[in-house]
């Protein structure tokens, strides 16, 4: 795509939707990381159905800790990777206690020091907490940006790199919600509804007429 091209292609995401938000439920920094961790490998809404009564309680570092990881896992066990997450989560609360007064930091570095905490997740908290215009990419962003010619790479962290390049500085706030959720519910993975897709004209998916996806 062209500059101009990748221009039109943001305007009209943000045509459709000018403030997108997380669909993941979160409280707060805290409750929004906890809730990130728990979606790999999960769907927003399964998380959300999970953490629904374990926020309502809990939603610090130190009220985790006071659950501890057997009244967690009672919480997320219908989260694909529950034991693994509960002992990254408490083991992550304990040390955002112990590094950062219980506080979510506002840093790359340090978020991905804590357990659980990889780059995608770091860039949701960075975005999403903080306002930073980074862009986390997940199977969906992986997908829209190579399909589309948007920003192609071999792994995310290249189509991560592709896109810092060539998003508009004015788009960068929001670039990572309007991807995913055109990823989520347009560019789907079997079957893209290049019949309801506002920037078809803008993509390089050679398979409009079907809709059926290549890959």
């Amino acid at each position: 795509m062209s500059p101009g091209q990748i221009d039109e292609f943001y305007a009209r995401l943000a045509a459709g939707n000018p403030e997108p938000k997380s669909e993941l439920a979160y409280h707060n920094p805290f409750t929004l990381l906890v809730a990130v961790v728990l979606s790999a490998q999960a769907t927003d809404i399964g998380v959300n159905k999970a953490t629904r009564a374990l926020f309502a309680s809990v939603d610090t570092p130190a009220a985790m800790l006071a659950l501890g990881e057997e009244g967690l896992k009672q919480h997320i066990k219908t989260i694909g990777l529950f034991n693994t997450k509960a002992r990254n989560v408490i083991e992550l609360s304990r040390l955002l206690l112990e590094r950062h007064g219980g506080e979510v930091p506002e840093d790359r570095a340090a978020l991905e020091a804590l357990p659980g905490v990889g780059r995608k997740t770091a860039n949701v908290v960075l975005n999403v907490a903080f306002g930073h215009p980074t862009i986390a990419v997940d199977t969906h962003i992986f997908r829209l940006g190579n399909r589309t010619g948007l920003a192609p790479g071999k792994t995310p962290t290249e189509v991560e790199q592709a896109l810092e390049r060539v998003t508009p500085d004015r788009w960068k706030r929001h670039a990572h919600h309007w991807l995913i959720l055109h990823g989520r519910y347009i560019c789907k993975a079997r079957k893209p509804d290049c019949a309801a897709c506002p920037v078809a004209d803008l993509c390089a998916f050679s398979d409009k007429s079907t809709g059926h996806a290549a890959e």
